[in-house]
């Protein structure tokens, strides 16, 4: 993978050797977001030149794909098969959460239905749809306020 090579390169020349330990999670994070980033707009795309811009396919083939890709890098954390904390940063935070912020979302629901509270789950759920919508919907009225030529 590329970001694993761009990885290893920084911490050979010792640029991932920061004062502050906090830092080397930030890197990790940011040298995951970058190739997260870009592949999330080139599969989109590619998907509306595939099959048209009448259906988000590209969104929605990212939202899955990230959150299975998040399901699988998850449980190799949990099994201690990627024990490096800054590579979990990196794959997890980084790469998926640039990738799609709805993988995060699918797994903080999974985590939170293990705990056994629906009320919680089915708040998470319907809470982020509809109360995301309506933020959103706030949003558009307030740059409306700000430039209210606009559509």
């Amino acid at each position: 993978m590329v970001f694993s090579s761009l990885f290893l390169a920084f911490k050979s020349l010792g640029l991932l050797i920061p004062l502050d330990q906090n830092l080397t999670g930030a890197m990790a994070v940011s040298l995951g977001a970058i190739p997260g980033a870009l592949s999330r707009y080139y599969l989109t795309v590619v998907f509306s030149q595939w099959l048209g811009v009448s259906f988000p396919y590209g969104t929605f083939f990212i939202n899955l794909s990230g959150s299975l890709l998040m399901g699988f890098f998850a449980m190799l954390a949990v099994e201690q098969v990627i024990s490096s904390q800054e590579w979990q940063l990196l794959i997890t935070t980084g790469f998926l959460g640039s990738y799609t912020t709805f993988s995060t979302y699918a797994l903080d629901a999974s985590i939170l239905l293990r705990g056994r509270d629906r009320i919680k789950v089915l708040f998470y759920w319907l809470g982020s749809s509809i109360l995301g919508g309506v933020c959103l919907e706030i949003g558009i009225l307030i740059a409306k306020l700000f430039h209210p030529g606009g559509q």
